[in-house]
């Protein structure tokens, strides 16, 4: 049927871009953030964490109030308050291009202009998120792309771990936050994979990261496996101790979160980080199994 787009309200959210290609449905933000705000297999629930009640905020002293909203959104890492929490509680200018929506909200206070480019498949459930962050500061900048996936509560996350044969040298990097504790009920971890269960039990948060080469991270939920690509991991800088892959999870939500390189980027220069989502049909709600996900994204 190819991709149709359209405008509409939703939620408390008001007017959001809507891509359908008869596979899989996506709605993006259009009057704050922006955020991708929707994603489901047609038919199917919501898998994306909405915050309607607004119940996460952050103070950001002269700029306001940082807004969770929910959802996917590009942020700037290193995490520091206040640029990485800059409000982006204002309308954004979007453009379509057949299958194509491109959202870019205003230049931050500190010399960042961020755009986001979705690109659904014409029949498949499967859409390329192409995230850029351009330094307008008119002086050089370190940061990188920080793509934070929010998603709904009930899931179970897993992500391989490196099996490379290294011979001398490591082969994996964990990093872990000091409130994240090793012996959380809900971290579970193999020779091959590490799993998070998102339960909305569990008040403390969680936070894991790793290095992923050129694979993905999943989290089943809501009858679907969503799965979210991860770039190549080379030999470059990354924040939080060399990973590009992390994982967070509190009480209400679960985050996959892609990093890319850390680095200075001259004045006019810009960040480029871009993933794959793919949503699999799990009407049985199974626990997520890698090897045949790496054999149904390949098809």
């Amino acid at each position: 049927m190819g991709v149709k787009v359209t405008e509409k309200d939703y939620a408390n959210y008001g007017k959001c871009v809507f891509l359908d290609n008869g596979a899989v449905t996506l709605g993006i933000t259009t009057e704050i953030g922006p955020r991708i705000i929707y994603f489901s297999l047609c038919g199917k629930e919501n898998i994306m964490f909405e915050d309607i009640e607004r119940r996460f905020t952050e103070d950001t002293g002269k700029y306001g109030t940082w807004i969770n909203y929910g959802g996917h959104r590009l942020w700037c890492s290193p995490e520091v308050n206040p640029e990485t929490y800059c409000p982006d509680n204002s309308p954004v200018k979007f453009t379509v291009k057949g299958n194509e929506v491109t959202v870019e909200p205003e230049t931050t206070p500190f010399g960042k202009k961020f755009s986001m480019t979705v690109v659904m498949d014409e029949s498949k459930p499967v859409v390329t998120v192409t995230h850029r962050i351009k330094n307008v500061s008119g002086k050089p900048a370190k940061y990188a792309a920080w793509a934070i996936t929010g998603l709904t509560t009930g899931g179970v996350c897993k992500l391989p771990v490196s099996t490379k044969k290294t011979g001398y040298l490591a082969n994996r990097v964990f990093s872990l936050w000091d409130y994240s504790d090793i012996n959380d009920p809900r971290f579970s971890m193999s020779n091959s994979e590490v799993r998070i269960k998102q339960d909305i039990y569990k008040k403390n948060a969680f936070k894991i990261g790793l290095n992923i080469d050129g694979e993905f991270g999943v989290y089943a939920v809501n009858g679907q496996i969503f799965v979210k690509s991860a770039p190549a991991y080379e030999a470059v800088e990354y924040p939080d101790y060399a990973c590009n892959y992390e994982v967070y999870t509190n009480a209400y939500f679960l985050e996959c979160e892609n990093i890319g390189e850390l680095k200075e980027f001259a004045d006019g220069e810009e960040a480029v980080l871009s993933e794959k989502w793919t949503l699999l049909d799990n009407a049985d709600n199974d626990e997520p199994d890698l090897d045949k996900i790496r054999a149904a994204i390949a098809e």
